[in-house]
């Protein structure tokens, strides 16, 4: 299954480089998308599938932190992307006339170095609070990666996690989050409100299916990232993270 994402994704990518004709404002976004989908699958993976062939289920505190880093930035360019789809979706069927303005390429660089620059600052910063905390000996982390959560579940002493570390899992999650989807679900009101005027059932068909696998990923990625990390740590079992994490 991690070959055939991975490689789906790549002739994703080689696809709308060798084809002029995809050179536009959504398939930019797309191909971003799936080089961060390659990145995104590859920094957990990779290490499950190691640790499973091997038999040896040890990770490094080092690398464990590194993967924390990496899994949260690309989770995160994940959802500004789809976002700025769901922008695009909004400019091609509710501003048809004004798309070649609102989609110029100088605004599509600009939303894209958006996306990576701030969740590498958000990344960041969990990490660095990550380490303020004491990890005492060995542990066994529930779950079948290094994530937030599962990492605050093993501290040396419950009392120790941290107020702000809480503090930033929820202020940023609704920052990257829940901001996003907002958005997007402003994108898709919009875009709705504008199907349901068009008179021919064709041309909503043709609205609907420009949009329909864009609100489709959507509704996976934000519906477990949601339930994941915007619900209390206490709720939070090894068995619901899990699932949760193989869904997105």
């Amino acid at each position: 299954m991690y070959l055939i994402t991975g490689l789906g994704n790549l002739l994703i990518i080689l696809a709308i480089r060798t084809d002029s004709h995809l050179h536009t404002p959504m398939y930019f976004f797309l191909s971003n998308l799936s080089l961060a989908d390659i990145c995104f699958t590859s920094t957990t993976i990779l290490k499950m599938l190691a640790n499973h062939v091997s038999g040896n289920k040890v990770i490094p505190y080092s690398k464990c932190l590194t993967q924390v880093f990496f899994f949260i930035w690309f989770a995160g360019i994940d959802s500004f992307l789809l976002t700025a789809m769901a922008y695009d979706c909004y400019a091609a069927v509710c501003v048809p006339l004004h798309y070649s303005t609102a989609t110029y390429p100088g605004v599509c660089t600009l939303l894209l170095a958006v996306s990576w620059f701030s969740t590498s600052v958000n990344s960041l910063t969990h990490t660095t609070l990550l380490t303020r905390l004491s990890f005492c000996g060995h542990n066994e982390i529930p779950h079948i990666f290094c994530d937030l959560s599962p990492r605050l579940s093993i501290l040396a002493e419950p009392q120790m996690k941290s107020f702000i570390n809480d503090l930033m899992l929820y202020t940023v999650g609704v920052l990257l989050i829940i901001t996003p989807f907002i958005g997007i679900l402003i994108s898709y009101t919009h875009i709705f409100m504008a199907v349901f005027k068009i008179p021919s059932v064709s041309g909503k068909q043709k609205a609907f299916s420009t949009c329909g696998s864009h609100l489709v990923v959507v509704s996976l990625l934000y519906g477990t990232l949601i339930g994941v990390y915007l619900n209390l740590t206490s709720t939070h079992t090894a068995q619901k993270d899990t699932a949760a994490a193989m869904m997105y």
